[in-house]
């Protein structure tokens, strides 16, 4: 296994980086609110800095991905325009708080690889 499979692995458990055991995010389903420390460890988890790349990654690609299947769509079946408000709102509302958090989780795990005298 590769050293980034293992970082994209954890990214997709929303697990410590350093212990691999300890969850990142508080309690609840749709929280993005990291803990201050890590239960398994004690990694100061306020030192990491992910700010919004996780939300523009999701805008580029939700961006390039919906707007072909939106066309595809509408050339395809032709379907009212009230239709594709609801349908493609709710795809990407889905797909945001479905992939928020791990792909969060991603990018302080690597992070946390890449530049480790941030955690220190």
């Amino acid at each position: 296994m590769t050293p980034d499979f293992e970082m994209l692995k954890l990214g997709l458990a929303c697990k410590c980086p350093s212990c691999k055991t300890g969850s990142l995010f508080n309690a609840g389903l749709l929280t993005l609110t990291l803990k201050d420390k890590c239960e398994g460890c004690g990694l100061d988890l306020a030192k990491n800095d992910s700010a919004d790349g996780p939300a523009v990654f999701l805008i580029f690609i939700l961006g390039f991905a919906l707007v072909p299947l939106a066309l595809l769509l509408e050339f395809t079946l032709h379907p009212p325009l009230w239709l594709h408000g609801i349908l493609w709102s709710a795809v990407a509302l889905g797909i945001t708080l479905g992939t928020l958090r791990p792909l969060k989780s991603y990018i302080i795990a690597l992070q946390f690889k890449h530049r480790p005298e941030d955690w220190e």
